[in-house]
């Protein structure tokens, strides 16, 4: 025990069946460090970490009436779940997002004969009501952008004509596209949430610099900086002088919202 590791809490790895990624489906990732195309820095506090390369992941799950065998639960530095690697019948490789429960020699399938399965993506007229989902499309053909981070999960409410009632995991209430597809299950590696870093250095190896806070800084710097001694700085606001705690950013013109049944809580 060191002071560094002392509040350290990390996962134990043990679902992970391969450290060495598979190397067709690498691509590489550049570093931006927080700096825009003309190198002016537009995100503050993001800079250095490990290099890393990116996984190619199969978001859109496409590849219809071919069952495909899991080789192999990756570990993903680009994200929080852990990741897949399946090989088809004629043997094409692809990376999936890992749902909870997938194991090594499993078979997955893809489209709408497909068994509502953990691991299987059909379209959402095919999977049966209350069923948990992940890896969810919001238009046909685009490829998976909800429910994708560990643990989470949705939930398949009800089918009103050609829309699925979805419960995401933020808790709001949406329509969907039946012919939208999602995957069976949860992400994997639920217990992310409980990890906590037990040093500075180690969010630094993610590429996270020191965060200074609004409140520290001066009248100059921040909307909440200046005062005499400790002041706690009023209202929270952004650096550009938003609310920060409550204050509703969505446009209330969006044309999407009348697809938002409920929102979250």
């Amino acid at each position: 025990m060191t002071p560094g590791t002392r509040h350290k809490v990390i996962g134990t790895f043990d679902d992970i069946t391969s450290s060495t990624p598979e190397k067709s489906l690498l691509q590489p990732l550049k570093s931006t460090g927080g700096r825009n195309n003309t190198g002016k820095m537009t995100v503050r506090y993001i800079g250095g970490g490990h290099k890393r390369k990116y996984r190619v992941i199969d978001f859109k799950r496409d590849k219809d009436n071919m069952s495909a065998v899991v080789k192999t639960i990756e570990y993903d530095p680009n994200r929080s779940a852990r990741i897949a690697l399946i090989v088809y019948a004629d043997g094409e490789k692809r990376y999936m997002l890992a749902p909870g429960g997938l194991k090594v020699g499993q078979t997955v399938s893809t489209g709408p004969a497909a068994a509502p399965e953990v691991g299987n993506t059909l379209p959402l007229s095919e999977i049966p009501l209350g069923t948990v989902i992940h890896n969810i499309e919001l238009y046909p053909g685009q490829g998976a952008v909800m429910a994708r981070s560990a643990g989470t999960y949705a939930q398949l409410l009800a089918r009103e004509g050609k829309f699925a009632i979805i419960k995401l995991p933020s808790g709001e209430t949406r329509m969907v596209l039946v012919a939208c597809r999602a995957t069976i299950g949860a992400v994997s590696n639920p217990d992310h949430n409980l990890e906590s870093h037990g040093k500075a250095g180690r969010r630094r190896w993610l590429g996270r610099r020191p965060h200074n806070r609004g409140v520290t800084m001066n009248p100059v710097d921040h909307p909440m900086g200046g005062g005499e001694g400790r002041s706690s700085g009023g209202h929270p606001r952004s650096r550009k002088g938003l609310l920060a705690k409550g204050y509703k950013t969505r446009n209330p013109k969006k044309t999407t919202s009348k697809f938002i049944v409920s929102k979250r809580k």
